[in-house]
């Protein structure tokens, strides 16, 4: 299997992949949430909003993170468009999203011509709890198809809830998700397909294609996460298992 990892912003890196040539996009967007009031949601960076002030970890923010909900909509639906245009007919998308930003996720999906099949659930079985209220334990993955599903293309069985801690030891990034769990939504790409993610953080998407016997595309805009990316997607291959394809410059 082989990678390519464009350093850049999303939009214009999708522009240059062709039509028709991914088979699905898992992908883990900035979420634009974390606040009560349009002004905790644009005027904090992403550690703010995510990490709690004794988090034992000093990880970099992340760019993207200060869209109101009307700018985030419109973005989101641009985003989920282009990689509607690249992905191949019957491809599946799957995009992540917390509670607040779960109406506005599948609005997007469906308003850039997916078709929405459900959402599955992560469970995060040590998030913290809260006085008087119910304990926010998940986060969502939206997914849909582009067109039909075939069950023939790859007739995999995947569940619909996921239980996995966030990775806590040689954790490098604020909202890293548990490879396990992303080496189970990779399936949904037939065997020796190709996964794409526009928001390729700290490659995780990769490494669980690449460890599952897929191609992989990613697309990140921070020059800090996209070089611990590339350190961990070289490190998923293998000379003798794998055909290498170095990330662009």
């Amino acid at each position: 299997m082989s990678y390519t990892l464009h350093r850049g912003d999303a939009l214009t890196a999708l522009a240059g992949i062709p039509d028709n040539s991914v088979d699905a996009v898992i992908t883990d967007p900035p979420y634009n949430s974390g606040g009560r009031t349009s002004g905790e949601r644009t005027g904090r960076s992403a550690r703010a909003k995510y990490t709690s002030g004794d988090a034992e970890h000093d990880l970099a923010n992340f760019p993207g993170e200060n869209r109101d909900q009307r700018s985030y909509d419109f973005w989101l639906t641009l985003l989920l468009t282009e990689s509607y245009r690249a992905t191949a007919e019957s491809g599946a998308a799957l995009v992540f999203t917390d509670w607040r930003q779960l109406p506005t996720t599948t609005d997007a999906l469906q308003a850039a011509g997916w078709t929405w099949r459900g959402i599955a659930s992560w469970h995060k079985p040590v998030s913290r709890p809260q006085k008087g209220r119910l304990k926010q334990s998940c986060e969502y993955i939206v997914w849909g198809t582009k067109g039909p599903v075939d069950p023939d293309r790859n007739p995999v069985y995947l569940p619909g809830l996921y239980t996995a801690s966030q990775p806590r030891k040689d954790r490098v990034h604020i909202t890293q998700k548990p490879v396990e769990v992303m080496q189970e939504l990779v399936r949904i790409c037939p065997p020796g397909g190709t996964v794409l993610d526009p928001f390729t953080g700290s490659g995780t998407t990769g490494v669980a294609a690449l460890r599952e016997g897929r191609k992989f595309i990613g697309v990140e805009l921070s020059e800090h996460y996209a070089h611990i990316a590339e350190q961990r997607l070289r490190r998923a291959l293998t000379q003798d298992d794998f055909e290498l394809a170095g990330p662009e410059e």
